[in-house]
């Protein structure tokens, strides 16, 4: 089961609200409410609202395709936050400038799943995949091995000193 809530235009910065999101992500529900509540950014408040209306739309949707759900266990598979659209404004400046002002928004998204889902085995590499290993660009002909090391300019052979 898995299901996505998304704000968009969210009046704060992209970059400000990765810090919050970046803690929550790979976790189960509960604990990513627990890091939210006790979060002291103001982005975690908006995040908050954002993973309570996904497991909301993973209840309804678990009602309607008539299948048993234990909020408890879902986790928070995917959580990113994009830029949105920045409000450009103006201040005035000194000798009749004016300043612009950016103005920042963001859009959240947030999925959860169920445990079932997430811990899904990954499909094993074909027998092609598994077999050649990937070359490098530039190194078709080239020894394998150690490189020659280069030679000082104008030193001498070392010989064994002559003793007066």
């Amino acid at each position: 089961m898995e299901a996505r809530a998304i704000q968009r235009t969210v009046r704060q910065s992209a970059r400000k609200m990765r810090l919050v999101i970046d803690q929550i992500r790979g976790q189960a529900v509960p604990d990513a409410y627990a890091i939210l509540r006790f979060s002291k950014k103001l982005a975690a408040k908006q995040i908050h609202k954002v993973l309570k209306s996904a497991v909301a739309n993973a209840e309804q949707r678990a009602l309607r395709e008539n299948q048993a759900l234990d909020v408890d266990r879902l986790r928070v598979n995917y959580a990113v936050v994009n830029e949105g659209q920045t409000l450009k404004r103006f201040t005035p400046a000194a000798m009749g400038r004016a300043t612009p002002i950016k103005k920042r928004t963001s859009h959240i998204e947030i999925r959860v799943v169920g445990e079932a889902e997430s811990r899904a085995p990954k499909a094993p590499p074909t027998k092609a995949e598994a077999k050649a290993p990937p070359v490098k660009a530039g190194t078709a002909g080239k020894p394998k091995g150690k490189r020659p090391k280069a030679k000082k300019a104008g030193s001498k052979s070392k010989t064994k000193k002559a003793s007066k």
